[in-house]
């Protein structure tokens, strides 16, 4: 086999697999997420931008405020640190879906 049907055989593979992953996600989503409406996205967007804001606003006021040492201290970075992990959550979430019905895996309304 030369080399240039060894490439056009490898290529054809990646398309039949991307094909067959594309079909895959969409029916194992389908069956759990209903088609996504444009109303649907734009809140989704909302609540990650509020996520956004209530980290930005957070990390501001423990950086303007005079912080406690010990315990004190130790909670405020505590809930820093939460309020990143659900702001970052919830953008990693909206990637995803973004990507899902980039590949075509997800149905829009």
């Amino acid at each position: 086999m030369s080399m240039d049907d060894e490439l056009a055989k490898n290529q054809r593979f990646l398309r039949e697999t991307e094909q067959a992953i594309r079909i895959t996600n969409n029916e194992v989503i389908h069956k759990q997420v209903p088609p996504i409406t444009q109303e649907r996205m734009l809140s989704f967007a909302v609540a990650v931008a509020k996520l956004r804001a209530e980290y930005i606003d957070m990390a501001f006021k423990f950086a303007d405020a005079r912080h406690p040492t010990g315990a004190a201290g130790a909670a405020e970075i505590n809930e820093l640190e939460l309020t990143r992990k659900r702001f970052e959550e919830a953008r990693d979430a909206f990637i995803a879906l973004q990507r899902a019905i980039e590949l075509g895996y997800m149905a829009v309304a």
